[in-house]
């Protein structure tokens, strides 16, 4: 079964070539030209994968983010300008899965798409147990792989494909210093090369999601120039 694409920009030109090769790789592809629009769309019929400009009319990518993640966790790409540094960050910070920066290439579009998918699909890169011994416990911390399911303290903590798996590689070893390389191929997988701020980005929404079910939750600690850990109980 072919995945589905939500293709969400202003710009006909890129609706056109960007839908053209998606559904040359295989994909299934609905464009759109405006975040109003898209949401209607998407909410009626629900897609694996959503790419989203960040300035477009009516409704804008970093609005249409914000409503989408109050129904859904499916994977979504940003698409940036060169100048739109801040809105990457804050895109990242709401719970995007990754961003790609305009111009791009179709190629490096594609591989972004595959490998986020991978992500949802099948979880973190290499090998993985099976079965009970996939959840992980971690003192109030509990993560269920196969569910995508995450509690904090018995309260529900909603995380994106991205938060799940860095959260996932942290936990994994209590204790252990991840660099941020780790986390990045632990999230992206090997191929997939992101820069630090991207990971910085996903570490502080998860830090937020986590205090806004506890306030003294400080369970993810920074190792400045060297990279993060998930705190020893």
């Amino acid at each position: 079964m072919r995945n589905s694409i939500a293709l969400v920009d202003d710009d006909q030109n890129i609706l056109t070539s960007v839908s053209i090769a998606l559904e040359a790789e295989g994909f299934s592809v609905r464009t759109y030209k405006d975040g109003a629009e898209a949401l209607e769309g998407i909410s009626a019929r629900p897609v694996d994968l959503a790419i989203l400009d960040i300035k477009m009319p009516r409704m804008d990518g970093m609005e249409l983010l914000n409503r989408l993640r109050g129904q859904s966790r499916m994977p979504i790409i940003f698409l940036t300008s060169k100048d739109d540094e801040i809105d990457e960050v804050l895109g990242l910070r709401m719970g995007a899965d990754d961003y790609i920066t305009k111009p791009f290439s179709q190629r490096l579009l594609i591989e972004r798409i595959r490998a986020v998918l991978r992500r949802a699909e099948a979880g973190e890169p290499g090998a993985v147990p099976t079965g009970k011994d996939k959840i992980i416990h971690r003192g109030d911390l509990v993560m269920d792989p196969d569910r995508h399911l995450c509690t904090w303290q018995e309260r529900p903590v909603s995380l994106t494909v991205t938060e799940f798996l860095i959260l996932r590689s942290l936990a994994s070893r209590p204790g252990h210093v991840k660099s941020r390389d780790q986390l990045m191929d632990a999230a992206y997988g090997e191929n997939i090369y992101v820069d630090d701020r991207t990971i910085d980005s996903h570490i502080k929404r998860l830090r937020k999601k986590f205090k806004a079910v506890d306030e003294d939750f400080d369970k993810i600690e920074t190792l400045y120039g060297i990279g993060y850990r998930y705190a020893e109980s």
